[in-house]
């Protein structure tokens, strides 16, 4: 009876037995053939705009005996106050590419093994040998301005002391001069400067330069002799240059106008928050018709299109513009990657036999190549 007992129970447990060992079998063969499930995640580019500013500043500071210059050497409208004056003398675009958070995507399959990538995330290649990539470069602008140095706004020379030789009356002591009586001084002195040069070139002067070398030195020292004396008058001008860049991303849509940055004559580029300067505007009009026409196309008739997950982008073409003042200070014709169309890239293509490579700055395809 134990014996009947202890088939019953062995023929019941073998089918246990076997589903078991048919179920470990089955995982280790998975794990011995694993299934391509996950793959590579990338975007596409989207454009963007750089504009570039050559900018100059001039400083003037007036010398202290501008409101005699009239006057004295007959020099009208002298500016008396101290000023700066900014101006833009060229504008030029440049355009840049970098990952479009609403073109994100994952290659699937054995595909993924194959894709290349720009150092910013945007797919480069597919089953293409691995180049140099160029790195975005990074742009600072100035935040602060050198301000007029100590020599350049006759801080020394303004209050230099002239006296007057004293006379019986005050006890032969010297006395000093107003400015009136200062400007006086310089104003005699830059009129005999003048004498001396007329006379060393027409021959007049008493004592004449041994040489040629000699006479040219004479005359260039009276020149500037005559040219930092008349700067107590007429003040002095000082200029350096600037370089500024502004990063600019347009939306899908035409843009019609948007501030970039603002500018003052007074104060110079500033931020576009900034409201102490005019607007300077930045228009980005995209060619509707080229876009509609990529539009039209984009669908594809194979039911398998975009299976493998990979995407490749025809950009729009857009005209941009760079308004100060209701004037444009530059126009240019570019690519924009967000105004055209993304696509997949047609499944025969990533077999690989074939070899593709994108334009990194709008994700087109550059070239197809069969291996």
């Amino acid at each position: 009876m134990r014996i009947l007992i202890f088939i019953i129970v062995l023929s019941l447990c073998l089918p246990v037995f076997g589903q078991r060992n048919k179920k470990n079998e089955e995982e280790a063969l998975e794990v011995i053939i694993p299934e391509f499930v996950e793959g590579v995640m990338y975007s596409l580019p989207q454009t963007g705009i750089r504009v570039h500013l050559k900018t100059s500043k001039t400083d003037y500071a007036p010398g202290p005996y501008a409101r005699f210059a009239n006057q004295f050497l007959g020099i009208a409208d002298v500016n008396t106050q101290a000023t700066s004056d900014w101006k833009i003398n060229n504008v030029s675009f440049e355009v840049f590419s970098l990952p479009d958070p609403d073109q994100v995507y994952k290659a699937m399959g054995e595909i993924a093994s194959l894709i290349g990538l720009t150092p910013n995330g945007c797919i480069s290649g597919i089953n293409v040998s691995a180049s140099p990539q160029m790195v975005a470069k990074t742009v600072t602008n100035p935040v602060s301005y050198s301000g007029i140095e100590s020599d350049f706004s006759f801080t020394n020379l303004s209050d230099m002391p002239f006296f007057s030789a004293g006379d019986s009356t005050n006890g032969f002591r010297p006395t000093r001069l107003n400015i009136e009586q200062k400007a006086v001084e310089v104003a005699t002195r830059i009129l005999e400067c003048r004498n001396l040069k007329f006379e060393l070139a027409t021959g007049f002067i008493d004592v004449a330069p041994p040489d040629g070398k000699g006479y040219e030195a004479s005359l260039k020292q009276l020149d500037n002799i005559e040219e930092e004396l008349l700067s107590l008058f007429t003040g002095k001008k000082k200029s350096e240059s600037y370089h500024f860049s502004f990063e600019y991303i347009p939306s899908a849509n035409t843009n019609k106008g948007e501030v970039i940055f603002r500018f003052s004559e007074e104060n110079g580029v500033l931020d576009k928050s900034d409201l102490t300067g005019k607007p300077v505007l930045i228009e980005v009009s995209k060619n509707a018709e080229l876009s509609s026409g990529y539009e039209r196309l984009r669908n594809s008739e194979n039911p398998d299109a975009g299976k493998s997950g990979v995407y490749y982008r025809q950009p729009g073409m857009a005209e941009v513009k760079l308004v100060y003042e209701l004037k444009s200070l530059a126009t240019s014709s570019m690519a924009i990657a967000q105004y055209g169309v993304s696509a997949p890239v047609p499944e025969l293509f990533l077999n690989g036999i074939y070899s593709l490579e994108f334009h990194p700055e709008t994700g087109a395809i550059k070239n197809v190549i069969q291996k």
